[in-house]
């Protein structure tokens, strides 16, 4: 049976109950969702595609303002194509850049010299040193785990290693790969690259289908660990509890399946929920709530077009029985990078709203979600031209964001 759905109008009714709930909600699955008058959606320009959402409200939500007065200021542009960032116990940042090397950002604002030792990166294309995260026992243990692509004579594959910060932060010590997410192929381009711990203490990792036509279909392959989260503990091993762990000829570290590139990845601080973002074709990126075992579609159904504007799959499908629906996409194109939820007080209107770092888009997208849908959507700093690439929330309540071109930015309450 044909799931597709006709065409919908949001009705004023609509943005009326989705932008103008100011109340504290009282349930825990919901954010606030403040504004003061009625707003359309914030994308006017045309959609790439004629094709039909499955769902409402999955795409062109109500636009949304902050009303708490909040300002921002470039803390440095001296980094060289930062790539991640994790917040240490006192305040400071990690931060990666894709050349192969990590600096440190006190709170002052100081950035310090590159710190190396690392294992040799591919820094082509979008390869390089990616995403980063500490031990959830840092503070006794100095231990970090980031993701970086890997070369080989055999071509390259993005890797997870691990290695402890040196007492006087200028070295990486006992650095060793725990992870390669094979096969292994020559080409420059989707890594995915995120890492995170989830809530039993398992690394979370991000990768990508590799682009290209012949790669593809790997997402779909669970014998590949290509267009796939990985869940890994701290030594490399499959996690206990692993959907795959059981499956004749699968990956037993493969989380979910059918993701085309992912940068964004984030736990829900109330729901405890997984929420992901990767980048779509031409058109129909998304943001997806993961659940363990399940395929996210790619490259059977899709938003979106091939960058030559041809379509994709013959005819083009966007639902199919067994394959999970975007909770939202984007149509044009957000390039979605990385993502947070903001949990502090300093700016209540903004609590559990996820904040995405936009490349082409040139904007940190702030999203608000109710039961699981999206139903507000608002543009920051999208006056600074910057290719945002990752934003996480500082000690004190401020976001910090790092752009291509290097600069880093502090948002906060004014």
């Amino acid at each position: 049976m044909n799931k597709n759905i006709p065409a919908f109008l949001i009705s004023t009714l609509s943005f009326v109950m989705l932008s103008c709930n100011s109340s504290t909600s009282s349930n825990a699955n919901e954010n606030e969702v403040k504004t003061d008058s009625i707003y359309p959606p914030v994308e006017t320009n045309p959609a790439n595609t004629s094709y039909k959402p499955f769902q409402e409200g999955q795409t062109r939500a109500p636009g949304i303002k902050t009303i708490s007065d909040f300002t921002f200021s470039i803390v440095t542009e001296q980094l060289e194509s930062p790539w991640g960032m994790a917040l240490l116990p006192d305040g400071r940042l990690l931060i990666t850049e894709k050349a192969g090397t990590i600096r440190i950002l006190s709170n002052e604002g100081t950035l310090s010299n590159k710190i190396n030792n690392l294992p040799k990166v591919d820094p082509e294309g979008q390869g390089g040193l990616l995403g980063i995260t500490i031990d959830p026992n840092f503070a006794s243990n100095r231990m970090i785990y980031w993701v970086f692509v890997e070369p080989t004579p055999e071509g390259n594959h993005t890797a997870v290693a691990k290695g402890k910060l040196s007492e006087d932060e200028t070295l990486i010590e006992n650095a060793e790969v725990i992870y390669r997410a094979t096969p292994t192929y020559k080409g420059k381009l989707h890594y995915g690259g995120r890492i995170i711990f989830d809530k039993k203490g398992n690394l979370l990792v991000t990768t990508g289908e590799r682009s290209d036509i012949e790669t593809r279909p790997q997402a779909q392959d669970l014998n590949s660990a290509l267009g796939k989260i990985i869940r890994i503990t701290t030594e490399g091993k499959p996690a206990e509890g692993n959907p795959f762990v059981n499956t004749a000829g699968a990956k037993p570290e493969i989380y979910t399946y059918g993701h085309r590139n992912i940068q964004g990845i984030a736990i829900h601080p109330i729901t405890g929920d997984i929420w992901e973002t990767e980048f779509g074709p031409r058109g129909g990126d998304e943001l997806n709530r993961i659940e363990a075992g399940k395929n996210y579609g790619w490259p059977v159904i899709t938003y979106g077009l091939e960058y030559s504007g041809k379509e994709i799959g013959t005819p083009p499908i966007q639902v199919q029985e067994g394959m999970e629906q975007p909770v939202y996409y984007w149509d044009p194109v957000l390039s979605p990078s990385g993502l947070m939820f903001y949990t502090s007080d300093e700016m209540p209107e903004w609590k559990n709203s996820l904040f995405i770092g936009g490349l082409s888009s040139t904007h940190i997208a702030r999203i608000v979600i109710k039961d699981n849908k999206v139903v507000g959507e608002e543009r920051i700093l999208d006056k600074e031209g910057q290719r945002f690439r990752d934003v996480i929330q500082g000690k004190n309540g401020e976001i910090f964001a790092i752009s291509d071109a290097g600069r880093l930015y502090k948002i906060n309450k004014k």
